[in-house]
């Protein structure tokens, strides 16, 4: 009879056998049918509550005194089998086997301790009261779902047993459990999850979070960054013990995934990677042995197990066992030949690898010679016998490839190996395939290769010409060509071609030129019928699609309310005209459509835009994509933006088009319309031609998603890698920052709404350990979540003009009369010095107000208080982190340690730089990830309506370096940073980016209607023409300050002698005066012409000489 498989098989089993055991010896039988069950299941749970409870009763059951009515011989001879000591070991073992189930493990446990209790309350010894305080402490050691009650547990022992050393116990415990209860905190989420799938009787979704789990558990075994190695390796065990002996106990995945996992931490350990005991880990033989049983089709297990057993060093008889148990399993082939061909291809390999082995005995080359040929009819009988005569053998020829290898290498029978070339290459599977072809090839060439040196040669040598050529090589390509199927021919050519120019004699080569020739004519002809099939399919298709589309035109016509309503929209389209959205007031700060309300002018004042935002008034929403959308697939190949517009046209106003294309797959288009309407109207579009293409639309309701509160370093991608398994993603918007730096959040698009469902079963997923609780959920633009926290909920206090000197726990005393004290946050300046300003959260609302009453104007510490209700900032344009992550004012945020002020403006210069060309949906977090790698940071601001970010390095070095790094560095979207100054940087504005196809043509429209309302508007004055431009003389005098009329130009001693012998020596030159300072035009002087030299001085003019001038000029 074969051995039952599962925890719950095996466990019926043994009840069945139990149930006629009525004499010593059966009941002796039921215990070693037990022993096998737990080397079967050696982490279920279930089977060893059954085996130690059975073994207990039977030591119970033959105790004198007992009811059970057992004969005194076979009550003296239990006594001796079923002893205390031997059931008490069995408890112990039973725990250690599942002590690192996290869930369910305290039901053995408390089992076990219970009886233990019993125990000492009939002896009550000193010695029992240790080891049961030893038990205690060893299980509080451990993570465990029910901690705290197995910790109150021990309090009541210790109350009971060991008053005196009650404290010293509890906090030596409560010490040690640290880690423990951290370790269970971590995978607690992950605990309720799969609570609430099992409470609800989801199957399937108990499956997909025990796989996230597992794969989660085996990250946190192999990190190093948690030094409770060991630790977490056997949680990962307990993890999948747990899986593997209940809903996952037969799925293929995650045995394999539990075999890899066992199987590297064998290797870590064998090469000294990783320090723990090895006998910790079970026996990879065992666990394969267990895997066979539950997934007996998997011949992926099976040739592991083959595998394992080879590196054990099991014997030929072993392992010939194994693979004959795989072969007489029925199910072998439940999934296909593939399942068949992975054990055969693992048991031919041993075979091959032990007669190639230099120490090889002559009985293991035989059973290779012997066992490889049989394989190969043992495999091609199974297929015939599963598929007939459409079997063709395994495509990749694995095994065949091992034989031709044993011969070629370990019998030398060249003839022998070609001969299993040639018997695959009239197969058609193996002849259609270039791949086939180009193997031969590279096997000929190396045989040819490897017989140079010897003196018979499987390849014909010329001897006219005394050169050896590879003609064995050559004739494999002929034999190609010669298949008029061959998938891809043109390969075939060329490597023929090379080869033939590299080895061949002219004549040969001459003879491929002209064959190659002739083959791509045939070759171009192919081509040229498997399009025009192609074609003409395509056609055919489409005509039958056209009369269908005829009979659905004609069937319509006897819908005269249908024909109504069309004729209806297109009257309405008709009086259509193009139009902006009108502005609207009812769009909160905190909403959600924010950004995606249109373009924004950078010049508005941003306080006149929070206060225009903060109204939420009962319009209309500006804009609602989730409802106003629809998505168009299989498009045409070079559809355009363009061609849609023109295709939806008189359906409705198009808002926006988002055209994605991919290789290999029609695109998508997602199609914004202007109203709910318009997008109903459009789907009236499915199932029409575009192009030669059958479009299908559908709505694109309930396809997107609010995702929030994930690590602020997540980029697209990372939002794409946590849905992936959800379904296709179409498009991820990010909000814009530019005028407030908190907001993390994101839409994501998904091309169904059974994928966004899907994807908004991860709300309330953990991410990174618990640090951070996902949200997504259907989004909703009427929607507006209400604010939690602190200081949405007037919870939190801004308390200013503390004293410099104050800690926290000062402040926390003084606010302690007010109420309970959550958190106290003292704000500190770049050198780690308190500002004197303070956050101080209260639990309650009304302690808050208390606090205000009774503390507010008070003096503490010579200075009068002020406090007030924490109120949020209006906007936050600007985010900064300080020091590598660190808050605001840690001391380390100084480079010299000494404070800013030592520091001087420019060192600080010197180490800054500006980084220019960064989106407006990034955050100052992924700005860092990007820069936090080339060296430490001391700073960094985040400008996103400059499109840039400044950063302080703790030194210049670091900053020259980060410059060279970064510029031209490529971030999503194919967009490049730029590294510039701080003056450049706020020169700059943020890109505009419009989301909208219709705004840029209504512009310019917009301008001209501007300008034929001017006209019919024009006054007097604006029809005068315009005032000619006046020209005003230059100005005498160089430049400078401005000086009066007759200023008279200072001039000095020496320059007054140099220009007096100037004068004495050149008189009569042509030079010009200085008239009131200035110089002579050089202008006009040819450029051999020598500078002039100084004119000789000008007598000094009075007021009453430029009087006189003036009145003789006017006559």
């Amino acid at each position: 009879m074969a051995s039952p498989v599962g925890e719950d098989n095996w466990v019926d089993f043994v009840d069945h056998q139990l149930r006629g055991a009525t004499d010593l010896e059966s009941r002796v039988k039921v215990i070693e049918t037990f022993r096998r069950a737990v080397q079967a299941e050696p982490g279920s749970l279930k089977v060893w509550m059954a085996y130690c409870e059975y073994f207990w009763s039977l030591y119970s059951d033959c105790q004198p005194g007992s009811d059970a009515g057992w004969p005194l011989d076979e009550q003296h001879l239990g006594r001796e089998t079923f002893t205390l000591d031997h059931a008490l070991n069995l408890w112990q073992e039973g725990y250690e086997a599942v002590q690192y189930r996290l869930s369910d493990s305290h039901q053995l446990w408390n089992r076990w301790v219970s009886l233990e209790m019993e125990l000492l309350a009939r002896t009550a010894t000193e010695a029992g009261v240790r080891r049961i305080t030893h038990l205690y402490k060893n299980r509080l050691a451990v993570p465990h779902a029910a901690w705290d009650n197995t910790s109150q547990m021990f309090s009541s022992f210790l109350s009971e047993y060991n008053r005196a050393n009650y404290e010293s116990e509890m906090l030596h415990v409560t010490a040690n459990a640290r880690d423990a209860k951290r370790l269970y905190e971590m995978r607690d989420p992950w605990e309720m999850k799969l609570n609430q799938a099992q409470k609800a009787g989801d199957i399937a979704g108990m499956k997909a979070i025990m796989t996230e789990y597992i794969d989660w558990e085996i990250r946190q075994a192999k990190s190093k960054k948690d030094h409770q190695t060991l630790t977490n390796m056997r949680i990962c065990l307990g993890l999948f013990s747990r899986a593997l002996t209940g809903i996952m106990s037969s799925d293929e995945a995650t045995w394999l995934n539990f075999l890899v996992f066992v199987s590297t931490w064998h290797s870590d350990v064998k090469m000294g990677r990783v320090k723990i005991p090895s006998v910790i880990l079970p026996n990879m033989l065992d666990v394969l042995q267990r895997a066979v049983h539950h997934v007996p089709w998997s011949g992926a297990v099976w040739a592991r197990y083959i595998l394992a057993a080879e590196e054990a060093g099991l014997g030929f008889t072993d392992i010939e066992r194994i693979k004959h148990a795989a072969t007489s399993s029925a199910q072998l082939d439940r999934d296909g030949m593939g399942g068949v061909l992975e054990m055969y291809s693992a048991w031919c390999g041993y075979l091959k690898r032990t007669a190639m082995n230099p120490n090889a005995t002559e009985e293991a080359v035989d059973l290779a010679e012997v066992g490889l040929p049989s394989a190969l009819e043992d495999v091609r009988h199974w297929g015939k016998r599963r598929y007939g005569d459409a079997y063709q053998g395994d495509p990749n020829f694995r095994l065949e490839k091992i034989l031709i290898q044993f011969l070629t290498e370990k019998k030398d029978d060249i003839d022998e190996a070609r001969n299993v070339w040639e018997q695959l290459s009239v197969i058609s599977l193996h002849a259609n395939s270039y791949d086939f072809w180009l193997a031969w090839f590279l096997w000929e060439m190396l045989v040819f290769a490897s017989t140079k040196s010897k003196n018979r040669s499987p390849t014909p040598a010329t001897v006219a010409q005394g050169l050896r050529v590879p003609s064995f090589a050559t004739r494999v390509f002929i034999k190609a060509l010669k298949v008029r199927t061959l998938d891809w021919p043109e390969r075939i050519m060329d490597v023929y071609l090379q080869h033939c120019n590299d080895y061949e004699l002219a004549e040969t080569l001459r003879e491929a030129q002209d064959t190659i020739y002739k083959t791509r004519k045939g070759v171009a002809r192919r081509r040229e019928r498997e399009a025009a099939q192609a074609q003409a399919q395509a056609q055919a298709a489409y005509a039958a699609q056209a009369q269908t589309q005829a009979q659905a035109q004609a069937q319509a016509q006897h819908q005269p309310q249908q024909h109504q309503q069309q004729q209806q929209y297109q009257q309405q389209q008709s009086q259509d005209h193009p139009m902006t959205d009108a502005p609207q007031a009812g769009t909160s700060p905190g909403s959600k459509r924010k950004r995606e309300d249109g373009p924004v002018d950078e010049a508005d004042d941003g306080a006149k835009r929070a206060k225009s935002e903060t109204i939420m008034g009962a319009a209309e929403l500006k804009r609602d994509r989730e409802n106003t959308s629809v998505f168009v697939r299989n498009l045409p190949e070079g559809i355009t933006q363009t061609k849609l517009r023109q295709f939806f046209r008189e359906y409705g106003h198009i808002n926006n088009i988002d055209l994605q294309k991919s290789e290999g797959a029609p695109a998508v288009a997602l199609i914004e319309f202007r109203s709910p309407e318009d997008a109903r109207t459009a789907l009236l579009r499915d199932g029409k031609y575009l192009g030669e293409s059958v479009i299908q639309v559908s709505p694109a309701t309930d396809c997107t998603l609010f995702v929030t509160n994930y690590p602020p370093e997540a980029d697209e991608q990372y939002i794409r890698d946590l849905f992936k398994h959800c379904g296709d993603i179409h498009s991820i918007r990010f909000p814009s920052l530019k005028y407030n730096t908190k907001r993390r959040f994101c839409y994501v698009s998904f091309r169904d709404r059974s994928f966004a469902a899907a994807a908004s079963q991860l709300d309330g997923k953990v991410l990174e350990g618990g640090k951070y609780k996902l949200q997504a959920k259907f989004s909703d633009p009427g929607h507006r979540q209400v604010r939690q926290g602190a200081q949405a909920e007037e919870r939190e206090l801004h308390v200013n003009n503390l004293p410099r000197a104050a800690s926290e726990e000062d402040v926390e005393g003084l606010f302690q009369k007010a109420g309970k004290v959550v958190s106290v946050r003292l704000t500190r300046n770049m050198g780690g010095v308190s500002t004197g300003t303070a956050f101080v959260v209260m639990e309650t609302k009304e302690q808050a107000a208390k606090a205000i009453e009774i503390l507010d104007k008070v003096i503490f510490g010579n200075h009068p208080l002020k406090v007030e209700v924490s109120k949020p900032p209006t906007r936050k344009t600007t985010a900064t982190s300080r020091a590598d992550g660190e808050a605001e004012g840690s001391p380390e945020s100084s480079a010299s340690g000494s404070g800013p002020s030592h520091v001087s403006g420019s060192e600080i210069a010197a180490r800054t730089i500006a980084i220019l060309g960064i989106p407006d949906t990034m955050n100052d977090a992924r700005v860092r990830s990007i820069v936090a790698p080339i060296g430490a940071i001391n700073k960094l601001v985040l400008h996103p309506q400059h499109g840039g970010a400044v950063v302080e390095f703790a030194d210049a070095t670091t900053a020259g370096k980060a410059s060279l790094v970064i510029n031209s560095t490529e971030i999503e979207g194919g967009k490049k940073l730029r590294v510039g100054s701080v003056g450049q940087l706020f020169k700059e504005k943020a890109e505009k980016r419009i989301d909208r196809i219709d705004l840029p043509h209504q512009q310019p429209q917009k301008k001209q209607d501007d300008s034929k309302a001017s006209k019919k508007g024009k006054t007097a004055a604006e029809l005068m023409p315009p005032p000619p431009p006046v020209r005003r003389p230059p100005v005498l005098g160089k430049a400078g300050a401005k000086r009066g009329l007759g200023f008279v130009v200072p001039v000095s001693k020496a320059q007054k002698e140099q220009n007096a012998a100037a004068a004495a020596t050149k008189e009569g030159s042509s030079s010009k005066q200085q008239v009131n300072g200035t110089r002579p035009s050089s202008s006009t002087a040819g450029p051999a012409t020598p500078a002039p030299a100084p004119a000789p001085p000008v007598a000094q003019k009075s007021n009453a000489d430029f009087k006189r001038m003036f009145l003789e000029g006017k006559k």
